[in-house]
Formats: C-alpha cells, sequence, structure tokens
C-alpha cells in the first residue's frame, strides 16, 4: 500500500510582497486615483504661481524667476498628498480586519507593511514626474549636473518615504480613513504655507522667522533649490551646511516612525 504524502511549497515572500503591492497599485489604474494624482500637482501648480508670480517676485527672491523658486515646494505637496493616500488605505485594512486577515494567512508578519509602503513610493513617482512637468511648462529648469538632479529626485522621494511611514502609523492606528485624510491635510497645509517654499525668509514677521527658517519643510526647499541650481548667482550652493539639515530631517522622521509603524501594526493585527 503506497502512501501519499502532500508537501506543502514554502511560500515565496518576495512574490507574497509583489501580490499585495499590485493589489494597491493596479485598481488606481481603473478607479481614477492616478488621474486625480495627476490634477493635484497641476491644480497645486496653477494655484500657487499664477495668484503669486507677480507678488512674489522682487530682487529679495535671489533667483531668477518664482517659477524656480517655487516647484520645490509644488513637488512636496505633490507626494504629501501621496502620504494622504497611505492613510487612507492604511485605516481602510485596519478598519475592515484585512490586516487581521493577513495574520491568519502564511504570510510573512510585516509583508503587508511593505506592501503599502512600496503602493505609497509608487505614489510619490508618479507625483515627482508630474509635477516636474508642470515646473517646465511654467519654467523651471534644473542647472547642474546629472548627480545634483539625481540627488535632487532622491531627495524628494526620501521625504516621501518618512511621509509614507508616518501616515501608515497614524492610519494602521485610526478607526476612521476619511478623518484620518483631514487630519493629515491640515499640518501639511500650515507647515507648507509658512515656509520659505512660498516666499523668502525675510518678508515673514521678525518674530516667527526662527521657526520657518529652521523647520522641516523651509530646510528640505533649501536643499533642493540648490540641488536644482539657477542661472542667477543667488542660489545657494551645494554644500553639507545646506544639505545636511534636509537629510538629518528625512531620516529623523524615519529612523522614528519606522518603529512605531511597526508597533502600531503589529498591535492592531
Amino acid at each position: 500500500m503506497t502512501t501519499l504524502t502532500a508537501v506543502r511549497p514554502v511560500p515565496s515572500t518576495a512574490q507574497q510582497w509583489w501580490v499585495l503591492t499590485t493589489r494597491l497599485i493596479a485598481p488606481t489604474l481603473r478607479n481614477g486615483e492616478v488621474a486625480v494624482g495627476v490634477a493635484v500637482s497641476v491644480a497645486a501648480t496653477a494655484s500657487l504661481y499664477i495668484p503669486l508670480n507677480r507678488l512674489m517676485d522682487g530682487p529679495d527672491l535671489k533667483m531668477s524667476s518664482y517659477a524656480q523658486y517655487l516647484v520645490p515646494l509644488i513637488l512636496l505637496q505633490a507626494i504629501a498628498f501621496a502620504s494622504i493616500s497611505t492613510a487612507f488605505r492604511a485605516a481602510t485594512d485596519s478598519v475592515q480586519g484585512i490586516n487581521r486577515r493577513f495574520q491568519s494567512l502564511p504570510i510573512a508578519p510585516l509583508t503587508p507593511l511593505a506592501a503599502r509602503i512600496t503602493a505609497s513610493v509608487y505614489r510619490c513617482v508618479i507625483g515627482l514626474v508630474v509635477a516636474l512637468v508642470c515646473g517646465y511648462v511654467i519654467g523651471f529648469r534644473f542647472h547642474r549636473g546629472p548627480l545634483d538632479v539625481a540627488a535632487f529626485c532622491l531627495l524628494v522621494l526620501l521625504t516621501g518615504l518618512a511621509l509614507a511611514f508616518l501616515a501608515d502609523a497614524i492610519g494602521t492606528n485610526s478607526r476612521s480613513p476619511a478623518g484620518t485624510a483631514q487630519w493629515l491635510l491640515l499640518p501639511q497645509l500650515i507647515f507648507g504655507f509658512l515656509s520659505v517654499g512660498i516666499q523668502p525668509l525675510q518678508r515673514f514677521p521678525g518674530w516667527i522667522q526662527p521657526i520657518v527658517h529652521n523647520q522641516p519643510i523651509s530646510r528640505i526647499v533649501y536643499a533642493l533649490q540648490a540641488l536644482a541650481g539657477d542661472s542667477a548667482q543667488g542660489v545657494a550652493p551645494v554644500t553639507w551646511s545646506v544639505i545636511g539639515p534636509a537629510l538629518a530631517w528625512v531620516v529623523g522622521v524615519i529612523a522614528l516612525t519606522l518603529p512605531w509603524a511597526i508597533a502600531v501594526y503589529r498591535r492592531r493585527t
């Protein structure tokens, strides 16, 4: 008598990650999420550049055009929208019990979290590309070499990664997907408009200038403006004193939010 024994194949973590990532990315091509992401970048460019172009242009701008000055903030607004989408998806998975269902399957514990972060980086790439196209339409140009351009794009994506970890932790810990998105939108607007991405530091009231100068959005804007360069001579050079604080903020946020995102995910599953 022959006994048949079935050997269950060992699941591939990489394949599981890819399937779960596809689960998050594929619907964006059908439900209009990509189109909304494109519209957000276009709307941010139009709503900031058109009304502020002549108002903000001046000798204290120290750059060739307001478009060259403004585009870093437009890029950050685009990836901020990607983080809101990440928080909404994380909150939805948590509220609907999808995370708990994943825990009952032979899936590595952090694979769903990795898939959501990957999908967020995908949204950030789309936001980066669309925002750069919008910037080129209004007159933004790169004036540095290929390495500086690559560092420019990498810094934007690293900022998006930091926001993705933060948004995923907040979303997973939330019980209201819609409420989570609204709560994330307000701080991004406040930090964005109270930054040097809108206007030079000296145009802010003296009492708030230290806050504006040292807050993370301003430091990242300084670094992006330096990496992009300008035809005028007023832009800061690419030095560690300019790039270092931006990297410190981004790496610091990732270092703090990554363990938090993992702890929240494990607690809610």
